[in-house]
């Protein structure tokens, strides 16, 4: 065996490159093979120029610069020697792209080499243009390409096919040459020039809507093809896995879904083929599931029958039991997107979505947790929680805003009572309250107030949960607005829920000093814990002393939302004494739809009044059901403050004039609807320090019949 000295300066070279020690010795010998092959270039015609071309395109794939090698590449290609060629068209597509100058100069040699007698040069042209043609290269040389769809040899056809499909990708208005051969290739036997021809009709298809019509024509054609793979006999030359082509089966089966979409006709041809894939198909290889794969998604985008999205689902749901965890991903990747449309079949593989829930890989976790979230309804809501809030205590940090958030949304929608309900959210704060969202303290607060009959079960529980732990900021401050509002039911020791705690009144405010006092409360939390503590001096009679002394030495609080709470608290207990019981009175019941308390859905629907039939607004409508709304607006530098816009009738105030002494506030209210307000009522109340109160009424009212009364009830 003779060895060309020439080659073995190329594998000396990289054996010399690999052994060298450090990064600074590898560029020292990059330097020196650069310098030689430099002065190889320059020589001239020695022989050498394709070895010396070659070593330079090792050095650009270690990432170093060669782009003093492009013209070679040009020379080369413009070689007689085949030898030549071979290297120069392999360096223009590594080195040039269509962004280069240097690619045009070899325009006129490929167009030369299309024509060549040898199949081989043509070959290296072809490959050329498909990778690094230029649109303007495109254009001059796609009559050229289409001619050789018709060549003679599949080698040639293979080639130019996927040249085509480069070229439309570049200038796609030349999809229309190409339309008239890309359909008689279909009759090709040879499964390279099959495949070229199918990758060539997809590209026309997706591109143009009429192209896409017409191939539809062409379906029942596929359709054999197809066959002819999934029941034709073992074939060394195409068989991977046991599987014949996948490669071209995955191809025609992509296909078949952009000519069955939306239309009944080419659906209606396929769904036999579709059904004998599904069934046939051996998914216990890699190739296998591949071909199911894709069967699945054409069986889900064409209008197939109700039986074969059935068959889909069911194979999705095989592919979970797969060990490979990348087929377990896209299994559920796919369940994910028909979920909503084929809820029942999905809904029986949920054992085996909710075991991937425990899955090591955390993107497998992610998109279990997805479709286990869209698996809940009302009939598993009981036995999917609890899978969830398993899978909450021990899901890695980055997925528990998301469980939590998922938790929050199922129980809001499907919740079977409300004491299951507050039982949830309180689980899922205690579990990881640090990662739940801003709105959910707001949101379970405005649960608990309207669950009236639960208030002592939940101001227990809490209790439990806040002396137990109170790491938990969300869980903290809902526990310290319930002490605050229903402190007299803890204390009372009373409940028929829960078993029943011998609750003191020290023990309560212990508590929420600890709270207070804690590193660990956030400011928003010692807010909360303060107002209980306010709260309470209304509801217990023996301690009113020592939560005066607890509000008093916040007075001087380093925190300025924390002092100013406990500075307007202290004058609750000296100058205002008398009003601390009503100003510290429980809750009304909060309005679920009130701002601030979105409950994570974005997606309400306003409905638009009906104005076909007027009628007179009655002052009921303006009132709030249930319970009395008081607001209560603070009037400093504000220009202009909306406090209230309901059933077409707005209220401003508008601050005119405001010095040490006196403030001037301009009231106001206009009426949008085209219909007239009766019996409205505006009473106006300002408390005993004013020694001196001005109003000053404008009003804008589309009909006159309204009253106005103002009264100062101090």
């Amino acid at each position: 065996l003779q060895i060309n000295p020439l080659t073995m300066r190329l594998q000396e070279m990289i054996r010399v490159i690999r052994s060298a020690r450090t990064q600074g010795e590898e560029r020292g010998i990059i330097q020196r093979e650069c310098a030689d092959i430099r002065s190889q270039f320059r020589q001239g015609d020695n022989g050498e120029r394709s070895h010396s071309l070659a070593k330079l395109l090792y050095v650009h794939m270690l990432g170093y610069p060669a782009h003093f090698g492009q013209m070679e590449c040009v020379r080369l290609i413009a070689s007689p020697r085949y030898s030549e060629k071979r290297i120069g068209y392999l360096g223009a597509m590594m080195l040039l792209d269509e962004k280069q100058d240097a690619s045009l100069l070899i325009t006129n040699s490929i167009k030369n080499d299309l024509s060549h007698s040898s199949q081989y040069v043509q070959s290296l042209a072809l490959c050329t243009l498909a990778c690094m043609g230029s649109a303007e290269m495109c254009r001059d040389l796609a009559p050229e390409i289409e001619r050789l769809l018709r060549a003679s040899h599949s080698y040639i056809k293979k080639k130019a096919t996927l040249c085509a499909v480069h070229i439309i990708r570049k200038v796609p208005e030349l999809a229309e040459l190409f339309t008239p051969s890309a359909r008689t290739l279909l009759s090709e036997k040879n499964h390279g020039v099959l495949h070229g021809a199918v990758v060539l009709i997809t590209e026309l298809c997706e591109r143009n809507p009429d192209t896409l019509v017409q191939f539809r024509k062409a379906v029942p054609e596929l359709v054999q093809i197809m066959k002819g793979l999934v029941t034709s006999s073992y074939s060394p030359e195409h068989n991977v896995a046991g599987i014949s082509d996948p490669f071209l089966q995955v191809r025609i089966l992509r296909l078949l879904r952009i000519l069955g979409h939306n239309n009944d006709t080419a659906s209606d041809a396929m769904n036999d083929l579709l059904a004998q894939v599904a069934t046939n198909t051996d998914s216990s290889k890699t190739a296998g599931s591949a071909v199911l794969y894709e069967t699945v998604l054409t069986i889900m985008d064409i209008n197939s029958e109700s039986g074969l999205r059935v068959l889909a689902v069911n194979i999705l749901g095989r592919f979970l039991l797969n060990n490979d965890r990348n087929i377990r991903y896209i299994s559920m990747t796919s369940l994910q997107k028909i979920v909503q449309t084929d809820h029942n079949a999905v809904q029986r593989h949920r054992g085996t979505i909710v075991d991937c829930l425990k899955d090591q890989d955390t993107s497998v976790k992610r998109r279990a947790l997805e479709l286990s979230l869209a698996l809940v309804s009302a009939v598993n809501i009981r036995s999917m929680m609890k899978e969830l809030l398993i899978f909450l205590s021990v899901c890695p940090p980055e997925l528990r805003s998301q469980t939590a958030s998922g938790i929050f949304n199922a129980a809001e929608r499907y919740s079977p009572s409300k004491r299951w309900h507050i039982d949830t959210i309180l689980h899922v704060l205690t579990t990881a309250g640090g990662d739940v969202r801003d709105e959910t303290v707001p949101n379970l607060i405005q649960l608990i107030t309207t669950a009236s009959e639960l208030h002592c079960y939940t101001v227990h529980k809490l209790y439990r949960a806040l002396i137990k732990d109170i790491a938990q900021q969300s869980l903290v401050q809902v526990a310290c607005w319930c002490i605050g509002e229903y402190g007299d039911l803890l204390l009372k020791g009373e409940c028929e829920e829960i078993e029943p705690v011998q609750v003191t009144e020290d023990d309560i405010l212990d508590a929420l000093e600890t709270v207070l006092q804690s590193h660990m409360s956030s400011p928003a939390t010692r807010g909360f814990a303060l107002t209980a503590t306010m709260k309470l001096s209304t509801r217990i009679t023996d301690n009113v002393d020592r939560i005066r002394s607890i509000v008093s030495i916040y007075g001087s609080c380093i925190d300025l939302e924390l002092q100013q709470r406990a500075v307007e608290y202290n004058a609750l207990f000296k100058k205002y004494d008398h009003m601390r019981a009503a100003v510290l009175e429980r809750m009304p019941v909060m309005d679920k739809n009130s701002p601030g308390h979105t409950n994570g859905d974005t997606s309400g629907e306003i409905k638009e009044p009906d104005t076909s039939k007027p009628k007179p607004v009655e002052a009921g409508l303006l009132s709030e059901p249930a319970s009395q709304k008081h607001c209560c607006v603070y009037v400093h530098v504000v220009p202009t403050v909306s406090v209230y816009e309901k059933n077409g009738l707005s209220l401003k105030i508008q601050c005119d004039k405001q010095t040490e002494t006196e403030v001037t506030v301009t009231l106001i209210a206009s009426n949008s609807t085209q219909n007239d307000i009766t019996n409205f009522t505006l009473q106006a109340a300002v408390p005993k320090v004013c020694t001196h109160s001005v109003f000053k009424l404008g009003s804008v009212f589309a009909h006159t019949n309204s009253r106005y009364s103002f009264q100062q009830p101090y």
